[in-house]
């Protein structure tokens, strides 16, 4: 791998009480939990030494804070296109509610109704994808979990239901990139969250 190529790093925002609980949290503006914000403060400590030509942030709060947290807040600009999914009537639901009602949901095969479909969050990670690719120079990216992975599903080319393969955790930091040249896009680093400690 070239040294030479730029990075986009993912990072997903702290814990909130619904990602704790397994309810979908799509435009419902949480906070962090207590364990959140530490986490987003060890995040931080992850990128010391790195430098970045641009940071971009979901506008709701569990982005915006980890953002703040992790030191990267004043740099940061409000990009409207990693909101989370918009979940519509599962807002709120954990998915075994959701299955209860109809058995064969796939979020990203089906979306959500009165929600977003699978093709329009596809189209905002294209949007966020082309901004990042435009930039000359590392770019960080805080945002939430089915928009990062739809973010990375079209990063590789991939249709957004592929974002149904990468799982990703709280505060966990990833990492896209190329292989010897733009026209080959990677998956540099995956759901890394050796900087977050857990007990019990």
């Amino acid at each position: 791998m070239s040294d030479t190529l730029p990075v986009t790093y993912l990072a997903r925002h702290g814990e909130t009480a619904w990602s704790l609980s397994g309810h979908h949290t799509g435009v419902t503006d949480l906070p962090l939990t207590d364990r959140g914000e530490q986490d987003a403060r060890r995040l931080g400590e992850r990128f010391r030494g790195l430098t970045f030509a641009k940071v971009f942030s979901s506008p709701l709060q569990r982005a915006v804070r980890t953002c703040e947290l992790a030191g990267f807040g004043a740099a940061a600009e409000i990009d409207p296109d990693l909101v989370e999914w918009n979940y519509g009537k599962y807002e709120g639901r954990t998915s075994a509610e959701i299955h209860a009602e109809r058995a064969d949901w796939d979020l990203f095969r089906d979306g959500c109704p009165e929600g977003e479909t699978p093709a329009v969050i596809g189209a905002r990670a294209d949007r966020v994808v082309s901004r990042v690719r435009a930039v000359q120079g590392n770019v960080l990216l805080f945002s939430s979990g089915h928009i990062l992975r739809v973010v990375t599903a079209r990063w590789l080319g991939l249709e957004p239901g592929a974002a149904r393969h990468f799982l990703l955790s709280t505060t966990s930091l990833s990492e896209l990139g190329y292989e010897h040249a733009r026209s080959r896009p990677v998956i540099r680093l995956w759901n890394d969250t050796r900087h977050v400690e857990r007990s019990g």
